[in-house]
């Protein structure tokens, strides 16, 4: 028994490294790149802290060069699932009841194994599965996974000092349970980070999860599970299972005690989810808590006022780092008719100089986008694009994947603001711009509002101070993530705390308390010091 009260120090972000030429982790990142090209392997489940292998698996290549095989991995069905789902179950109790501070103490031991000896290990990972240059795999899978590894045990401690009031001869408290069942942790390919976190946040506060990670980032995430095991994570806290999406969903979501599900994806995707739990509503223990952030349309809206060059390279970086890949990707963007013509100059310039290839060449800025499946649903809306009279390419338009799944850099200009790739979403290199009159500023904000069910990111460009203030109040409720004079991705932990609502999800943010608030079951307790002995009260005397 401790009788001290143990204090985790605010968290710095995680610096990111340069990678310039000569640089030591250049050196070892390019050295690790060329190690697990050579070097294929195969990727068990990990349940109950063992390693499990089936004869369903899964080949991992280069979206770049989709000839390189990277290895397999093994893929979890029914009997595996129900496996996990009784290795979480066994694990629950010793887990829960540890105390917070030597859980927390696994996790921040994982960031400085992520940031030290596995630092290249885990970056050439993500590069290689996922298809991203050196930079982006560094702020994904290295800084901010270390960042939501450091911050999240700092904001449980924060959340755990809250106690109620109490009166005289009462000692009111709380107690933070964790959920009556396991967690389900379903992830997406886009960020490595998101993987982590998924997993990891419900269980820093005592649940046990089942983790599914994306068919196309096995690699990436099987070195987190690793870490985390190295870390000193007990056998069964983190499942980690690989599955089909509708294996995992006939026995994980299903399951009576399934409790919760931390959910990175599509939004028809956890529309479904949603609604299955729906159905199962009268077989869970407790009624699972619903975490998920999903699709976003999100939006550049400028103003008159605004700058041309920041607002040319929020829109090239906006739009096409990681390929458009990124859940807060610029992909429509609102454009007065007075900027038109000076940016559209500035776009075709700044576009043309964007090298596009293999992620071993670290001079190019884009990469390919993540599988067959992506590239044609990319090719499609190009296709739509050319043939409609209401758009034009003025910039990109091509794709290839003779070598890897390659899709230019494309700008569109649609007609209407009601056009398909104005308020669909393509998770592509594709934006589309509307330009509109100066005069029409209104209705262009309240196009802006209500084009797409989505409100995940969005950002507005002015130096017009009112001008700022009019547009903030009118696309209110357009983004969970709203930036000013800047582009509408990058969200850092312990900064942005990131996440949207309407068709974008739950806005549970990330890297915050209020997300681990979720993964949460408040018990109040009430103890009175000298309990009464009289049953009548005070008023209850004859006259």
């Amino acid at each position: 028994m401790n009788n001290a009260y143990f204090q985790v120090s605010l968290p710095k972000n995680e610096p990111v490294k340069t990678y310039m030429p000569g640089s030591p982790e250049r050196e070892a990142l390019k050295a690790e790149l060329e190690r697990q090209l050579a070097n294929p392997i195969e990727i068990p489940m990990i349940i109950a802290g063992k390693e499990v292998r089936s004869e369903n698996k899964e080949k991992m290549i280069c979206p770049h060069d989709h000839k390189k095989e990277l290895g397999e991995y093994c893929i979890a069905g029914e009997k595996e699932l129900l496996m996990a789902i009784e290795a979480a179950e066994g694990a629950k109790e010793e887990w829960e009841n540890m105390p917070w501070e030597h859980r927390a103490t696994i996790f921040l031991k994982a960031a400085d194994l992520l940031t030290g000896k596995y630092r290249a290990k885990i970056a050439a990972s993500c590069m290689l599965v996922q298809s991203k240059n050196a930079y982006q795999s560094e702020i994904d899978i290295i800084c901010e996974l270390a960042d939501f590894l450091r911050f999240n045990p700092y904001y449980v401690q924060e959340i755990y000092k809250q106690q109620p009031n109490s009166t005289d001869g009462v000692w009111n408290r709380v107690e933070y349970r964790a959920l009556d069942g396991f967690v389900a942790a379903i992830t997406p390919f886009n960020f490595t980070s998101i993987g982590g976190n998924l997993s990891t946040a419900p269980a820093m506060v005592g649940n046990t999860v089942l983790w599914k990670p994306s068919s196309t980032a096995v690699l990436s995430n099987y070195y987190i599970m690793q870490i985390l095991m190295e870390a000193g994570l007990p056998a069964g806290v983190i499942n980690f299972v690989p599955s089909r999406g509708v294996d995992f969903g006939n026995v994980v979501i299903s399951h009576p005690k399934m409790a919760g599900v931390h959910f990175t994806g599509s939004t028809n995707v956890f529309n479904g989810i949603w609604k299955q739990v729906g159905e199962n509503l009268n077989k869970y223990v407790t009624y699972p808590r619903l975490v998920g952030e999903t699709g976003g349309k999100d939006f550049i809206f400028a103003h008159e006022s605004a700058d041309i060059e920041s607002l040319a390279c929020a829109i090239v970086l906006g739009a096409f780092e990681y390929q458009g890949q990124k859940c807060s990707a610029a992909s429509r963007a609102y454009i007065p008719e007075s900027l038109w013509s000076k940016l559209k100059g500035r776009l075709e310039e700044e576009i043309g100089k964007i090298k596009m290839g293999d992620v071993c060449d670290f001079t190019n800025l884009m990469n390919a986008v993540i599988d067959q499946k992506s590239f044609k649903n990319c090719q499609s809306y190009l296709s739509y694009a050319k043939e409609s009279k209401d758009a034009e390419i003025i910039i990109g338009g091509g794709s290839d994947d003779s070598a890897g799944y390659f899709v230019e850099p494309t700008v569109i200009v649609a007609k209407t603001p009601a056009f398909k790739t104005m308020v669909e979403e393509i998770f592509g290199p594709i934006i589309t711009i509307y330009v509109y009159p100066n005069d029409k500023l209104d209705e262009a904000l309240k196009d802006c509002d209500t084009a797409t069910p989505y409100g995940l990111t969005g950002a507005v460009f002015a130096q017009d101070r009112a001008a700022i203030i009019k547009m903030a109040k009118a696309l209110d409720h357009a983004a969970g993530n709203f930036y000013i004079n800047d582009k509408p991705t990058g969200a850092v932990v312990g900064q942005q705390p990131f996440g949207g609502s309407r068709g974008s999800g739950t806005n549970d943010k990330a890297g915050s308390a209020i997300n681990l608030y979720r993964w949460m079951s408040q018990r109040a307790i009430k103890e009175t010091l000298v309990p009464r002995t009289v049953v009548n009260y005070p008023y209850m005397v004859t006259e």
